[in-house]
Order: C-alpha cells, then sequence, then structure tokens
C-alpha cells in the first residue's frame, strides 16, 4: 500500500520527529557542495517523481526537483493544463496512469478533495504540495528552521501566527499537537482555522489580540492576507490590517524570537520591510529548507524512513 503524505497527521509524532532529524542530517552532511551534486549514498536512484501543479509555484517547484536530483532521481514537471486532466479526465484515471509511469506523485492542487481522490486510486505515493486546505511540505521547513536558529527543539517552545486561518495555519496546528508547542493564532473573527482541527487540538488557542498572541512568543509566523485562487476585496483586507507584523509587534516576543512567511511576501501588507528584511527574519533560511525538507518527505513516502 503505498504511503502518502496528504497532512502532517499522516506522519505522526515520531514519523514527524524521524523526518525532521533526516533533513537536518543530510544538509549537515553536503554543506558547501554544489548543489547539482548528488548525495553520497543516492538512495532514490532511478526514481521518478512527477511535480503537477494547478498554481503557479516557485519554491515548491524548485525545492522538489533539487531534492530528486541530490536524491539521485530525476523529476517530470506537469501543469494540469496542459494534461489530460486539464480537458476533463479523472483524477483517479490520471492516478491510475500516472502510478505506471513514475514512482511517486507531488501535486499542488486547487482542492484538497482532488489530492485524496489521486490518493485514493495512485498505486504510489502522493505527496500534498498545497491545497486550500493545508500546507504540509512548508511546515516541515519551517521547524527544521527554527530548530536550526534557536539550536533547540521546539517542544515547549510559543509560536504565534498573525493573519488568515488559512491552509498553511492548518498544517502548523498539526504540528504543534505532534511536536508540543504552544500556539496562538490571532486572527480576526470570520477567518478562524477549521473549527473541527481546533477542537482536536491542544496548546492551541485562538485571540483577536494580535499584541497578546505575539507576547513571549519565541516565533513570529504570517503569510499573505489573501492566498492563491482566494477571492480578496477591501473588506478582508481591512480585517487583517490589524494583524499586520511590524517592528513594534515583534519588539513584544522574546528578544531571540524569530519570524517566519512561506512567501511570496506583500511589505507593506501582512509585514513591514523593516521586519521581513530584519535581523530576526530567517525568510531566506527557511526558502532553502524546503530543498532539504522535501528530500526527507521523499524518503518517508518511499519507505526509506
Amino acid at each position: 500500500m503505498a504511503r502518502h503524505f496528504l497532512n502532517l497527521a499522516d506522519v505522526g509524532c515520531a514519523g514527524l520527529r524521524a523526518l525532521l532529524d533526516a533533513a537536518h542530517a543530510r544538509k549537515a552532511a553536503r554543506a558547501g557542495w554544489p548543489q547539482g551534486r548528488v548525495d553520497g549514498d543516492a538512495p532514490l536512484a532511478d526514481h521518478v517523481l512527477a511535480a503537477v501543479f494547478e498554481k503557479p509555484s516557485t519554491r515548491t517547484r524548485l525545492s522538489f526537483d533539487i531534492a530528486m536530483r541530490q536524491l539521485g532521481g530525476a523529476t517530470i514537471t506537469l501543469a494540469a493544463g496542459d494534461m489530460q486532466l486539464g480537458r476533463g479526465e479523472t483524477v483517479g484515471d490520471t492516478a491510475r496512469a500516472l502510478s505506471g509511469y513514475v514512482d511517486a506523485i507531488a501535486i499542488r492542487a486547487n482542492r484538497h478533495a482532488d489530492v485524496q481522490a489521486l490518493a485514493a486510486e495512485a498505486g504510489v505515493p502522493v505527496i500534498n504540495a498545497l491545497t486550500d486546505w493545508s500546507h504540509p511540505c512548508q511546515i516541515v521547513a519551517d521547524v527544521m528552521t527554527v530548530e536550526e536558529s534557536l539550536r533547540s527543539s521546539v517542544a515547549g517552545l510559543r509560536w504565534a501566527w498573525l493573519g488568515d486561518g488559512n491552509n498553511v495555519a492548518h498544517s502548523l496546528i498539526e504540528a504543534a499537537d505532534l511536536l508540543g508547542f504552544e500556539l496562538a493564532l490571532a486572527v480576526p473573527e470570520g477567518h478562524d482555522p477549521d473549527p473541527a482541527l481546533l477542537a482536536g487540538s491542544r496548546g492551541v488557542h485562538v485571540t483577536r489580540d494580535a499584541a497578546a498572541a505575539v507576547r513571549r512568543a519565541d516565533v513570529v509566523v504570517t503569510d499573505t492576507w489573501v492566498s492563491m485562487g482566494q477571492a480578496g476585496g477591501a473588506a478582508k483586507m481591512a480585517a487583517m490590517a490589524p494583524y499586520q507584523v511590524t517592528a513594534a509587534l515583534m519588539a513584544k516576543a522574546l528578544p531571540h524570537a524569530v519570524f517566519l512567511h512561506c512567501l511570496p511576501a506583500h511589505r507593506g501588507e501582512e509585514v513591514t520591510g523593516d521586519v521581513i528584511d530584519g535581523p530576526q527574519s530567517r525568510v531566506w533560511a527557511e526558502a532553502a529548507n524546503r530543498v532539504h525538507a522535501q528530500k526527507a518527505i521523499l524518503l518517508w513516502a518511499l519507505g526509506r524512513l
């Protein structure tokens, strides 16, 4: 049976810890190497990944491709609009066909239900590279970046999320449960995360007060106020305005606190330029760590962890 990575909960506590440890170890083992050099053990030699994108992508597309090359494998990148999927072929038929050609499928999809349907019919592992409901790959890189920056496990730390209760926030809630860190989500009314997910979580709470969420935080995280494919509008922008991450807000966090953003960022909207370009920002390390996170996810999905 294929080992799918649709949400962090699929991995479990021990699995996520093993995955993070593998990401750290593989990054350390190739320090100073050219990006195109294959890891010494080439664990995915002769393996092929199909990377399917219904939405635009910079970091996810590049990081999966570089990850496969470093693991010794190859990637075929497909735009959904250029496939038969874009002309009405069912998700199930696409899943069965791709399973005959490649060893794993990573997909960035408009609807989480489509990724679930793909996994249900695929004979190879399916990796969720972002849906409207979750973004587990991003949070693996985020946790890895915090552990590097603060030189500690994230267990017991306090994270603050500012802005929309969106797909990235959903995966962060799952990570908080699995890894044992506190999470305060400062979101405007009407933009809360999934209530069922919140109801089953521990150490996670929602507040309308941005300053209260950030107070004594080790990590401050935000995302664009209008995600890809969402309708924006003045009303949503106005609702989000009190949750902008500014230098004054960061000053309420702990002195060692780091700032994360999954990118692309809109300076002057969800974050000010002096924060994202300032000394507490770790967004570029976070983006680079996507490669090491994807490598660990691929190894887990293909039964190598």
